[in-house]
């Protein structure tokens, strides 16, 4: 019994001392958080009903935190109803990511809708002029180790596999896997 408190108060005191390092001011609803989670940037960050981010008995709980950045005062990072944020988790937007209702994502996954830096050899230290939006649409299942890259919409339904990296959007109902991702079933 005095084990399970400390461990209580322990993992409070986590999500506290992250909180410090947060300097988003401008989340709109409340996630549901079991893991830490550091709030980053000057945009906009809305939360749906039901966003739950971290696992306790999961991989990466104690060692790890949600990390969730608006970079700019224009970009948005956009979570709807009902979705299911495993650990060490990191998203990071200078345009807009859109997670919309009904998704599950595994651990130590990443979503980011720019390069960050400008990919012409010259200009290597600028930054990237075309940040392209992120759509997650309803319904989908993003397994666990997934990258997924600017520009991209993983369709309504659809599956991507551990592993992955989607460097190119997917249509509704399809399970997609692989570096680069590709489509390898319908549903």
């Amino acid at each position: 019994m005095i084990k399970s408190l400390v461990v209580k108060v322990l993992l409070k005191f986590r999500k506290i001392k992250y909180l410090f390092y947060s300097n988003n001011s401008t989340v709109n609803g409340v996630f549901i958080s079991h893991q830490p989670i550091v709030l980053r940037g000057k945009g906009k960050i809305s939360v749906g009903e039901n966003v739950n981010i971290g696992v306790i008995n999961a991989p990466l709980f104690y060692s790890s935190y949600g990390y969730l950045e608006a970079r700019n005062e224009n970009s948005t990072l956009i979570f709807g109803n009902n979705i299911h944020i495993n650990n060490n988790f990191s998203v990071v937007s200078e345009k807009s990511i859109i997670i919309k209702d009904n998704v599950l994502i595994g651990f130590n996954c990443n979503i980011i809708d720019s390069n960050f830096h400008n990919l012409e050899i010259d200009k290597r230290f600028e930054t990237d002029s075309e940040p392209s939006e992120v759509i997650i649409e309803n319904n989908v299942f993003i397994g666990n180790n997934v990258t997924i890259l600017k520009g991209v919409t993983i369709g309504e339904n659809s599956i991507v596999a551990n592993g992955s990296m989607v460097t190119k959007s997917c249509l509704d109902n399809v399970i997609i896997a692989g570096v680069p991702a590709k489509e390898l079933k319908k549903l």
